[in-house]
């Protein structure tokens, strides 16, 4: 496990209280018991048919990393010529949610998800198309066909939606292994409710989003490994004043949602606000650490952001925000649809439309760009126009020494930025050359002399080689 000062999860402690064995029906074990009783998984796997429901201040905990799997066994297999079929699994249709990358086969959200000897197998959209390791499913014919031989195998079908939910305050959720669930698109496979405290659990391998705060206002997540979720590793919906450090969120969005501008990657807010500080977010396929709509309030702190192929932080639409003395490095080189590398398609760092903002103290190299600021016309937000204003650029360490990256900002027609909302100064750049241009201003390249001659970084320092 890694130290006590890093990110990832610890030991979540000893356990004592109700022991619930592998093969019990946890939700009617918990249902027996008071508020503020713990709960105790025994070592081993646990079949969650029906989502466990908490009551106020009870703890639900392993000190044995019990796996809770939303998943039930396949077993019924026949050869059909080249795959392998069986039926009387699925649920009847259902329509398809969120925006997939492919968006022409359109099934990133489908959820009953197949996995081999617990290697998630990848969907097509036919059954022609199935070949090893893939699967199709024909939810009109209740039919699944495998591509791969299931003989003498373990084959799993996500099936429940959700692990642990509820709106009850005061829930401790710690030390557990949470997989295979099989959460609608925005919907998680664990959901934090107010004031609950959820530390030191894997959450892993689960349809959509890997956890979930809704309303979960003051809401301590911490030392968690959340990884190879099919959306989104965590997200945050209208809760206030919640904590999120010292997490590993890395490797999500393994089902193929839209890479470039939905809610896939690694974490992303909306209506809410708190701190994001000490977390590893790592190789997601998406941005890094998203906060959107109407997020008021967020400090984004001291956080490691590597290698995730959207922005590595876009905070968007959204107002108050501080983003200081995060390492944000290797983002934003995603290929997929929509990706680009003009300061329209975001950098290391991108605040979009939003207000009051200071971006100070980090370090931003080698990502598509370094820090890009875009002002667009966005409508109107709960405290009236969404707008581009009062936004401080300080202090930053910003390297930019290939291919097209560039600092600066774009604007669209309709959402022009007065002068003194946007400043950039004291920052320290790293440059190829002095003569690059790897600055943009509303649409002129400018090289380092251009940029301090519109009135940037005056005080700042250009370091070339």
């Amino acid at each position: 496990m890694p130290g006590e000062d890093s990110a990832g999860p610890a030991f979540a402690g000893p356990c004592s209280g109700v022991t619930i064995e592998p093969g019990q029906d946890a939700q009617s074990v918990v249902n027996a018991h008071p508020a503020g009783t713990t709960f105790c998984f025994a070592a081993g796997l646990h079949r969650i048919g029906q989502t466990i429901r908490p009551k106020a201040n009870q703890t639900i905990a392993s000190d044995d990393r019990a796996v809770l799997t939303g998943s039930v066994p396949l077993t019924s297999w026949t050869r059909s010529g080249a795959v392998w079929v069986t039926r009387g699994a699925l649920p009847p249709a259902y329509g398809k949610a969120g925006q997939c990358e492919d968006n022409t086969a359109n099934i990133c959200s489908l959820r009953e998800q197949l996995f081999l000897d617990g290697k998630h197998l990848t969907r097509v959209a036919s059954q022609s198309a199935v070949e090893a390791g893939t699967f199709y499913a024909d939810y009109a014919a209740d039919a699944i066909y495998l591509g791969s031989d299931p003989a003498g195998r373990s084959v799993e079908m996500a099936k429940t939606a959700t692990a642990i939910e509820s709106n009850q305050p005061g829930v401790t959720v710690r030390g557990l292994t949470v997989e295979h669930f099989a959460s609608a698109a925005q919907a998680g496979a664990l959901v934090s409710g107010p004031g609950w405290t959820v530390r030191a659990n894997e959450v892993r391998w689960n349809k959509s989003v890997g956890l979930m705060l809704v309303n979960a206002d003051d809401a301590r997540i911490e030392r968690n490994l959340v990884h190879h979720n099919g959306q989104l590793g965590l997200g945050q919906y209208s809760s206030a004043n919640a904590n999120v450090t010292r997490n590993v969120i890395s490797h999500n969005n393994t089902d193929g949602f839209w890479i470039a501008d939905w809610e896939s990657g690694g974490m992303k807010s909306t209506r809410s606000s708190g701190t994001v500080s000490g977390n590893l977010i790592q190789a997601n396929l998406g941005v890094g650490l998203w906060a959107d709509v109407a997020d008021d309030g967020r400090l984004i702190s001291g956080n490691r952001i590597v290698g995730n192929a959207a922005d590595g932080i876009r905070f968007e639409i959204s107002r108050n925000g501080t983003i200081e003395h995060n390492t944000i490095t290797g983002n934003g080189f995603g290929t997929g649809r929509g990706s680009g590398t003009s300061l329209w398609d975001g950098g290391g760092i991108n605040v979009n439309t939003s207000s009051n903002v200071t971006v100070r103290g980090n370090t931003v190299i080698g990502n598509v760009n370094g820090i890009a600021i875009q002002s667009r016309t966005r409508g109107d937000g709960p405290w009236g126009r969404y707008l581009l204003r009062d936004v401080h650029v300080t202090g930053n360490t910003v390297g930019m020494t290939g291919g097209t990256q560039a600092t600066g900002m774009v604007q669209n027609s309709g959402a022009e930025v007065p002068a003194g909302e946007l400043v950039f100064s004291g920052n320290r750049y790293q440059l190829d050359r002095l003569a690059a241009q790897r600055f943009g201003r509303f649409g002129a390249k400018l090289t380092a002399e251009g940029w301090r001659a519109a009135g940037h970084d005056t005080a700042g320092s250009f370091l070339a080689g």
